[in-house]
Order: structure tokens, then sequence, then C-alpha cells
């Protein structure tokens, strides 16, 4: 349990130092400040690396402290939907190009809802996927005028 209380945060601070020597490393501009495309993803960096460090650090301190929360999110059906979720999506990501965003996204909808509300709800898994994949499509496609694959 201790482990895993300092593991999120240790990640997110790791992850945050990687992020940050890869925007310093990014390619100068050609025109214009040279600098400028490293801005935002180097401000956003340090503002993540800022907060993952006093994460870290209040959860050190809070080890001794038993959580409940954390218990109740690995035990029951969680896991198993976090794990399905996390599946669902590198599906997701692996059939968009191929498939194209509209039928991509009712698969990947349609599967989430049908593992999350069951097949009793059938009629409102098929009503919200498909319902969603067109308005969001549409909401792209024809008014922001967004091209999608």
């Amino acid at each position: 349990m201790k482990l895993i209380k300092i593991s999120v945060p240790a990640f997110f601070t790791l992850f945050s130092i990687i992020f940050l020597i890869a925007s310093l490393n990014l390619p100068k501009a050609n025109l214009g400040n040279p600098d400028a495309p490293m801005y935002f993803p180097v401000g956003i960096s340090i503002i993540m690396l800022i907060f993952s460090v006093i994460y870290f650090i209040q959860e050190v301190k809070n080890l001794h402290v038993e959580n409940e929360e954390i218990k109740q999110i690995l035990s029951g059906r969680t896991p198993k939907l976090i794990g399905f979720t996390l599946l669902f999506g590198l599906i997701y990501a692996f059939i968009f190009n191929p498939l194209g965003y509209l039928i991509s996204t009712i698969i990947y909808l349609g599967a989430l809802l049908f593992y999350l509300n069951g097949y009793k709800k059938w009629l409102v898994n098929i009503i919200v996927t498909i319902s969603f994949s067109f308005i969001s499509w549409y909401a792209f496609s024809e008014l922001l005028g967004v091209s999608l694959p």
C-alpha cells in the first residue's frame, strides 16, 4: 500500500522531468523569436514538476496513515473497469486512422458503455453511442471545419 502511495507522484515527477528535457530540445523557430515554440511546453512541464514534487512530499509525510479510499479503489470491480477502459482506449487508438473518427468512436464508445452499463441498458447504450458520435463529428467537421480522419 505504501508503495502505491508514492509511486504515482514519483511517476509524474519523472514524467515531468522527461517532458521538460524534451521541451528544451525542441527545434528553434526560423521566424520571430527562436525560442517561442518551447515557451508553452516548458511552462507546463515546470508547473507539472512543481505540483508533482509537492504531491510526492505530501505522500511521503503521510506514509504511515492508512488510506481507506485507496483500499476501496483497489477492491471490487474498480481495477477491472480501469483495465478495460485502458484496453479499449488502446484499441481505439489503433483503429482510429484505418476506420476513421466516426466508425472508431462508435465502436469504442459502444464497447465501453456496454461494459460499464451491461446489456440490460442496451437501448440507452446505443442511443448515447450513436448520438454522441454523430453530434461530435458534426460539431468538429461541419461547424468548426476541422477535418477528421
